[in-house]
């Protein structure tokens, strides 16, 4: 059985959901400037620089589906559903339009105050991720985002705001979303241009050193402000397979595992491991580690670990047929079937990658992100049959269910990726919708943003009275 207060939600991230975005103060971030379009993922590589919007492209996250004016009529439909928890994010920007400033933006902070107090009133514990892809484009334009070091000193006073005003209304905190994105989006997870490729490697893993050294502080003050708050870290997860048992393929897919676990290893340890000091070692890579940092990581390690799992990956020694998903390269796997978007459909996969994320670190687990994008059909009458993804996230949570019941999994809950339908991080899309909420909006931005329950929405509501128990 799930613990009795298994935290069932859905997951959404400011910069999807919110729109508004320069509405009471806000300032640029990275995530306005990403269009829609065949420039988005150049974008959100750095590879095709852009800190202010143009008139040639459409920019998604800038409207999203309003949800700054309509929270409180979201989160009702939430409630409705039975949520139990409501993992969002903080957006950069509302707090510190600029991200440098000494004092915080009022009009922001008010503005989550009232989407946790409206929460906390319908019963619904609050997740809060501090950074989801969120940099101020002004830290970009004058330090170059998170490959300098002046970052955490940034970072360090808008964690310090956000526990201080939020003591009591937020219990549980994550430090950055889906952190190892960095190494596939630079632009996206660290708010940095494409740097030179003969510079690439060592400016990565600086901005990498430096974000979980501002973990690790937003970790201890956190803790010193409110000592009854859990904070975690958050990991894009899934599981490597190597393509066939040939040694090659097994040792790819192990070195692919630990490109991942790294980030997690430092947060949840405290430490470097021994194989990451090797490759930084062997790429003459000096990340500019201090006393102090050492001392940081080493006294503020994770709290719980949250993670996102949408699928799988297969990796082969020799290239095979490319298999494409959430900015992580692989080949086919043929032995699963695939979503429109190409990526793996693997419910046991969720079971493996939670046994080797417990295994690996024995803390206490949350599923923060999970779900399948997929193209909906409303029929004249205004309903969405949606029996495609009630099949998808009854099988993963079967998965999960068997990873506690069977393997003895600590498990604190589970979030599914967009209760709501909302922009796609990935392709800008509102026609990749992952909801039990239908929102009435279309990839150029059309459309009433009018809200309207899925069959998947009175589904989920039975799995959550039932703590999981009734499925079908």
């Amino acid at each position: 059985m799930l613990r009795k207060d298994f935290l069932w939600g859905g997951a959404t991230a400011a910069n999807q959901c919110e729109g508004a975005y320069n509405v009471d103060g806000r300032g640029l971030a990275n995530v306005d400037v990403i269009p829609h379009g065949p420039d988005r993922m150049a974008v959100m590589c750095g590879r095709l620089p852009m800190l202010e919007p143009d008139d040639k492209h459409y920019y998604p996250a800038q409207g999203a589906i309003d949800m700054y004016h309509r929270y409180k009529e979201d989160i009702a439909l939430f409630a409705e559903m039975g949520f139990k928890c409501y993992r969002m994010s903080i957006a950069w920007t509302r707090i510190f339009p600029n991200g440098d400033e000494e004092q915080p933006n009022e009009a922001g902070l008010a503005f989550y105050k009232e989407v946790f107090k409206e929460c906390r009133r319908r019963g619904i514990e609050p997740l809060v991720t501090i950074t989801h892809f969120d940099c101020p484009i002004h830290l970009i334009r004058e330090y170059g985002g998170w490959k300098n070091r002046r970052m955490i000193d940034f970072y360090k006073r808008l964690a310090t705001v956000l526990f201080t005003r939020y003591k009591g209304l937020v219990r549980y905190w994550l430090t950055f979303n889906e952190i190892n994105v960095l190494l596939h989006a630079p632009f996206m997870g660290a708010g940095m241009l494409a740097p030179d490729e003969a510079e690439r490697d060592r400016l990565l893993y600086q901005a990498a050193h430096h974000e979980l050294v501002a973990s690790a502080w937003a970790t201890r003050i956190g803790h010193e402000i409110d000592p009854t708050v859990k904070i975690g870290c958050m990991l894009a997860a899934g599981a490597y397979y190597p393509y066939s048992c040939r040694p090659e393929d097994v040792r790819l897919a192990q070195i692919e595992a630990q490109k991942n676990f790294f980030f997690i290893d430092v947060q949840s340890r405290g430490y470097y491991p021994a194989y990451a000091l090797k490759m930084l070692e062997r790429r003459h890579i000096d990340i500019g580690m201090t006393a102090e940092d050492e001392a940081i990581l080493r006294e503020n390690t994770v709290d719980f670990i949250s993670f996102s799992y949408y699928q799988t990956r297969c990796v082969a020694y020799k290239e095979g047929e490319k298999s494409s998903g959430n900015m992580f390269d692989g080949v086919r796997n043929p032995y699963l079937k695939e979503s429109a978007w190409g990526w793996s459909i693997d419910p046991l996969g969720l079971r493996i990658t939670l046994n080797e994320l417990y295994d690996r670190y024995q803390k206490p687990l949350f599923i923060v992100e999970n779900g399948l994008g997929a193209h909906d059909t409303v029929e004249p009458d205004g309903s969405v049959h949606d029996s495609y993804r009630i099949d998808y996230l009854r099988e993963h949570i079967k998965a999960f269910k068997a990873a506690v019941e069977e393997d003895g999994v600590d498990l604190l809950g589970y979030t599914t990726w967009g209760p709501i339908d909302l922009v796609s991080a990935g392709t800008g899309e509102m026609s990749k919708r992952y909801g039990f909420i239908y929102v009435d909006r279309d990839d150029a931005g059309r459309g009433t943003l009018a809200r309207s329950r899925k069959d998947s929405f009175y589904w989920y509501k039975k799995v959550i009275e039932s703590n999981g128990e009734e499925l079908d």
